[in-house]
């Protein structure tokens, strides 16, 4: 369990400390007091990436040049540093150089409102979804996603010069191929694991009312050498790569239909939260069968009442979660370990 945080020049806070609990945690507050900042703090500690966005840079207090954050979990220290040009990693007080070790140690599942956008929005937040989960469970998920957007951002910057020369654009096939067909390998592995628990997890938030299926929609053939190829007057032409990971993507069907156009928003809601639940599902069957540790970002006041109580009752009961929420009346209705009150930027234990 995480027992501590520490946070320097982090978005709002200058400096917070925070002593957390080994059940729940519950953060009470106004809209801007900086409750997210700290589920994003534990979730920076952890994962050393945000839930919120995809860039650390953001995370720097205004007008600073660094951030920090530490904790305790378990009975390991944990300590990240980042610059713009320098991220430090400390585990036990030793610097390190790779990240394996310290990563294998904490695992997260992130929910919030903005979820919803698993169903509403673009592919990218639906294959971020599936990367958040990957980098957590394979070791070998982290390296192939790093290779693959470097050699896809080289390749796209050269169809994007004026003068984009064949060879040149070809050289980066070889280092796609060989890490595209990795992510695609796991990210449908992903999808086939993930698929079952969320319909499963939707069955029992919408009370059986509707069906939710999740399909992966691959940006690739198991061709995807031969796709390349065959694409490349049409990318030279569009001036990207137009196959790949890259365009990974999840289908989401409520009875049959595409969610996106046809669920309500309490349905996409539902399924969002499916989404996540079977995430958490996965990562407690994975691994050393541990529950991850839940961030729930004030999502209650989104939902009726049968979701919400079927979403508290679907959570596992072994996971340390921390909950925000601005509504004092929760303080009644969710039995707590810890309450904090935040006002003014200042943390007080209720």
């Amino acid at each position: 369990m995480l027992t501590s945080l520490r946070l320097h020049n982090f978005r709002c806070f200058e400096g917070l400390s925070v002593d957390i609990g080994p059940g729940l945690n519950l953060f009470l507050g106004g809209n801007g007091e900086g409750k997210t900042t700290i589920l994003e703090g534990v979730c920076v500690l952890l994962r050393l990436q945000s839930q919120r966005s995809a860039s650390l840079a953001p995370v720097v207090q205004t007008g600073k040049k660094s951030f920090g954050v530490r904790g305790r979990f378990e009975e390991h220290e944990l300590e990240f540093r980042y610059r713009a040009l320098r991220r430090q990693v400390r585990f036990d007080g030793v610097e390190q150089r790779t990240v394996g070790e310290y990563l294998r140690l904490g695992r997260v599942v992130s929910l919030a409102n903005v979820d919803i956008e698993l169903v509403r929005g673009g592919s990218d937040t639906r294959r971020r979804y599936l990367d958040f989960l990957g980098l957590q469970i394979d070791n070998a998920y982290r390296p192939a996603l790093r290779a693959y957007e470097r050699a896809l951002r080289a390749r796209n910057a050269l169809l994007k010069s004026p003068t984009a020369r064949p060879r040149e654009v070809a050289a980066y096939d070889a280092p796609l191929i060989q890490h595209g067909q990795v992510l695609l390998r796991q990210r449908a592995e992903l999808t086939e694991s993930l698929a079952p628990l969320a319909g499963q997890a939707y069955e029992r938030i919408s009370a059986a009312r509707e069906k939710f299926t999740l399909r992966f929609v691959p940006g690739a053939s198991a061709d995807f050498e031969g796709d390349l190829e065959r694409s490349h007057r049409e990318s030279i032409r569009l001036r990207q790569t137009i196959v790949g990971p890259h365009r990974d993507d999840l289908e989401l069907r409520i009875d049959d239909f595409p969610a996106a156009q046809f669920a309500s928003e309490g349905q996409q809601r539902g399924i969002a939260l499916a989404m996540k639940i079977a995430q958490a599902d996965v990562l407690k069957k994975s691994g050393d069968k541990k529950a991850p540790l839940l961030l729930i970002d004030d999502i209650f006041g989104e939902l009726d009442p049968e979701r919400r109580n079927a979403l508290l009752d679907n959570l596992p009961p072994a996971s340390q979660k921390l909950v925000t929420a601005t509504a004092m009346p929760w303080r009644d209705e969710i039995i707590a370990d810890i309450i904090y009150e935040l006002c003014d930027r200042r943390l007080r234990r209720l």
